[in-house]
């Protein structure tokens, strides 16, 4: 590998990983709000019965409008680095999202400054408004919140990954459509349930029923936009085709489909040399 193609290579990777970690991090963030798609599109309500008197209306968290990009990005550094850099940026982003909270958990028990408050006091139709409360209210989402993302993150993309790379196998280079869509739609299904069963069910009051009807919408959203956003994907190649070389972009697609790091195992190649080059080219990222 030259000199040239390794610093491409490296830094192909690190926007990848600039893009996944930004996406992660913002939805973790903006999780706690639940908004209505249906007013957002200024519908009316769906209304649809679904579990006892629970009526199934298309409310989300904030972070599923993230969350199809995190997963899009996560296939497209499998493709190209394989698991071993999938895994090394989901631990490092896990970790950063952990150390977010604790930052936030440590701001919001600061005192507020008085002048802040007073000048804080009223909210825009004149009504008698805490700023400090509702600073905490956004920003401190609990306990359960925060084992409930990691969690669910975690678990969501370990499936990815490893459902990826199996279709992978299957349809060798081709049918970019079918390993992409395919490993987001069964990761983020047990994501969007586990997060909330653990948030909300686990550590809050919601019930069971709750949980699942805003799982299902969740969901629904996710399995829709993984679809819509299969063009980005292949547009995605392209541009990294054009970026690395079409040969070279190959070689490292192949590469990475043929090892087995998650677990930092060695699969027999059948070719010492294969394993070798492989070896070679990711050492920037181990």
């Amino acid at each position: 590998m030259t000199t040239n193609l390794t610093k491409k290579k490296t830094s192909l990777f690190i926007f990848l990983c600039g893009i996944f970690i930004t996406n992660a991090i913002l939805a973790e963030l903006i999780g706690v709000k639940i908004f209505s798609a249906e007013k957002a599109l200024g519908v009316d309500p769906a209304r649809i019965p679904l579990f006892e008197e629970l009526m199934l209306d298309f409310n989300l968290t904030a972070g599923a409008i993230l969350w199809p990009i995190v997963f899009i990005t996560t296939d497209i550094i499998n493709e190209y680095f394989g698991k071993a850099g999938v895994r090394k940026i989901s631990f490092l982003t896990a970790g950063l999202i952990a150390y977010s909270f604790f930052v936030i958990y440590g701001v919001t028990q600061l005192p507020a400054a008085d002048f802040w408050l007073e000048v804080n006091a009223q909210d825009a139709q004149g009504q008698a408004f805490n700023i400090n409360y509702a600073f905490k209210t956004i920003f401190q989402q609990g306990l359960g919140i925060i084992v409930g993302s990691l969690v669910a993150f975690l678990i969501g993309q370990f499936l990815d990954v490893y459902i990826f790379q199996k279709l992978r196998r299957v349809t060798g280079s081709g049918k970019i459509w079918l390993r992409a869509t395919g490993s987001t739609l069964v990761s983020q299904l047990i994501d969007s349930f586990v997060v909330l069963w653990i948030a909300f069910w686990v550590f809050g009051n919601w019930s069971y029923s709750l949980v699942l009807s805003v799982g299902i919408i969740n969901y629904i959203y996710k399995f829709t936009v993984a679809i819509i956003l299969t063009p980005v994907l292949y547009f995605a190649h392209y541009l990294i085709d054009q970026y690395l070389g079409k040969e070279y972009a190959d070689e490292l697609a192949n590469e990475a489909s043929k090892t087995s790091l998650f677990f930092g195992e060695q699969e027999s190649l059948g070719s010492s040399d294969v394993v070798a080059d492989h070896r070679r080219g990711n050492s920037d990222i181990q």
